[in-house]
């Protein structure tokens, strides 16, 4: 409601300042502007520029102080920090940048607004000013591109080697999460064996792969370090966790990753925002076709203890689908059976 009348607001005053150029044209008229080179109407839309300049700045900054938590998310993860430091030094930069060049922009039509008795000055051009505005933005943007490169570099880095991976797979229209099992090591994988059942390919003549399991939610342990190896089976896909400042393509035929150390606990995070239904989720924000929306995946975390307890109670895919235990190698079958049959606790 508050935004229709907003909107009826800023068309009633469209239509005012549209009457007062009107109004005042007609005056100009009666007047015998029309002999003049040029009329009063000059002078109004130089003001207006002016009242343009300030009303926009005051929408501006009402609407980002009023909608500040909607667009800047609770925080939780360790890298986010140095992320969202690295943005708000962007935004506080460009924001002055924009301030200057758009008052300077508005202004100047309104203070050299054409008139009769004054000349115009020929300012062709200033080495001074031509450097200034070359150096300074040049000096800027490489501290700010510089600064970003280094902390890009790493959170790309290759994750510790205590991290828990996870390896998620993008697809029209979906997401299909892989645990390493018992052994907490995942397994091989291949794209020629994807099929209806087998989203991720898991190729069954390794060992490592008997135990490994697919869950319907993904869960992580708040404190430690978290590693998702990612892939995609048909189209670039984007996984994006926004509340761990967590984005990276799914790329098919090129593997990608991302490292990141969850700070705060669904159950933590639901008591800060003081809402029982939130839920952290792992969304696609490239448009990859029509059931873009629907890929969408719950992430849960929980405090260690209670992430090793579900840890435990998963079953191994293997075990839950027997038919591909035709596709092992013969001699592997017996070990793959009792490997699936494992309780999946961890090392």
């Amino acid at each position: 409601m508050s935004g229709f009348v907003i909107g009826l607001g800023l068309l009633l005053l469209g239509a005012i300042l549209i009457a007062i150029f009107r109004v005042t044209t007609l005056i100009g008229i009666a007047k015998g502007d029309g002999k003049k080179r040029v009329g009063s109407a000059n002078g109004v839309n130089a003001f207006l520029f002016i009242v343009f300049l300030v009303g926009s700045f005051i929408l501006l900054f009402w609407y980002s102080y009023t909608h500040f938590d909607s667009y800047n998310l609770p925080l939780a993860s360790e890298h986010g920090v140095v992320t969202d430091r690295i943005f708000w030094i962007t935004m506080g930069v460009t924001c002055v940048a924009f301030i200057i060049t758009h008052v300077l922009l508005f202004v100047f039509p309104y203070v050299y607004r054409f008139k009769e008795e004054k000349e115009a000055f020929y300012f062709p051009h200033n080495n001074k000013l031509e450097l200034t505005w070359t150096i300074v933005p040049a000096v800027v943007l490489s501290v700010l591109i510089f600064t970003g490169w280094r902390a890009w570099v790493d959170i790309t880095a290759p994750a510790p080697e205590d991290s828990e991976r996870i390896e998620i797979m993008g697809y029209q229209f979906a997401w299909a999460v892989r645990y390493g099992g018992g052994d907490g090591q995942l397994g091989k994988s291949d794209f020629r064996l994807i099929d209806v059942d087998n989203r991720m390919g898991i190729d069954f003549s390794d060992r490592k792969s008997y135990d490994d399991f697919i869950p319907l939610e993904i869960h992580i342990p708040k404190g430690k370090n978290i590693e998702f190896k990612i892939r995609a089976t048909d189209v670039i896909h984007s996984v994006f966790a926004p509340h761990f400042r967590l984005q990276m393509n799914a790329v098919p035929g090129l593997p990608t990753s991302f490292w990141f150390t969850p700070t705060k606990t669904t159950a933590e995070m639901r008591s800060e925002l003081e809402n029982e239904n939130f839920n952290y989720e792992l969304v696609c924000n490239k448009i990859c076709g029509k059931g873009h929306f629907a890929m969408r995946y719950l992430i849960i975390v929980d405090e260690p203890e209670a992430y090793q307890e579900w840890y435990k109670s998963q079953q191994a895919w293997l075990k839950l689908n027997p038919d591909y235990l035709s596709k092992v190698p013969a001699d592997l079958r017996e070990v793959a059976a009792i490997s699936a049959k494992m309780d999946g606790s961890l090392n």
